[in-house]
């Protein structure tokens, strides 16, 4: 009998390399002499919670605004009407092809005034969405697209409507293709709310800023900015590793 592989153990590999890359970090830190000051900066730890919660309030806002935005994007795209199609394709590539932070400014000062919206945290979300959502239509278009024609064709042939084409056949393999560049896009939302400290939201890379002004300890400043960061990403990623591992099927 052939003798079945070994399983090795994931948790202790997971372990080992986090354990390499921790010790790496350390001995940089050390080669570099620095002295650690913690006790100023903890003193500043509400402030830090502030932050964090509004990150924390900004991002679930904005992933399910982008998720909406992105769906309507790409229905947009794949309107029979041309008119519709094309301005979703422009807007789709000025969103990509421009920075964040630029259209931060722009959408806030100029539509901001023009409709006369001055709230922060109502604005703040629904640009994140915005432009969040134009990558999001290019995730869905591509896991869409990567279906076969013939699937498509059987479809019709069996009689499915365009509704049920879409739920039965399209959705449930297209998904698994868009799970995972869409967990990138999601971590990089949440990330992307660290540019809104320019419009003066009080969230938790703008708490570091102050805190690092105050105290000037650069790094005790920042690490924490790091691990409340992680907090919210991680379990993203996880989530759609979960999800990826529930819908995978054999092709």
């Amino acid at each position: 009998m052939t003798p079945q592989p070994r399983q090795h153990p994931t948790r202790l590999h997971f372990a080992a390399a986090l354990a390499l890359i921790l010790t790496g970090m350390a001995a940089a830190f050390w080669l570099l002499d620095y002295h650690w000051s913690w006790n100023p900066v903890l003193k500043y730890w509400r402030l830090f919670l502030q932050g964090w919660a509004t990150t924390l309030a900004l991002s679930a806002i904005a992933l399910p605004l982008s998720t909406l935005a992105g769906l309507l994007l790409i229905a947009a795209r794949r309107s029979p009407l041309p008119l519709l199609s094309e301005a979703a394709r422009i807007w789709v590539e000025l969103t990509r092809s421009t920075p964040l932070l630029v259209q931060i400014w722009f959408y806030f000062y100029v539509f901001g005034q023009v409709l006369s919206l001055q709230n922060r945290y109502l604005l703040g979300p629904l640009i994140l969405a915005a432009f969040s959502g134009a990558y999001m239509s290019e995730i869905f278009r591509a896991g869409i697209e990567s279906i076969g024609a013939s699937q498509l064709e059987t479809a019709r042939a069996l009689g499915l409507t365009r509704a049920q084409t879409y739920r039965h056949v399209i959705l449930p393999q297209a998904l698994r293709q868009m799970l995972p560049p869409a967990a990138g896009q999601f971590v990089s939302l949440i990330k992307d709310s660290s540019l809104l400290s320019v419009l003066g939201i009080n969230e938790l890379t703008l708490a570091a800023q102050e805190v690092n002004a105050f105290t000037y300890a650069a790094f005790e400043s920042y690490l924490p900015v790091a691990a409340g960061y992680l907090l919210l990403t991680i379990p993203i990623s996880l989530w759609t590793q979960r999800l990826e591992r529930r819908i995978r099927f054999e092709t």
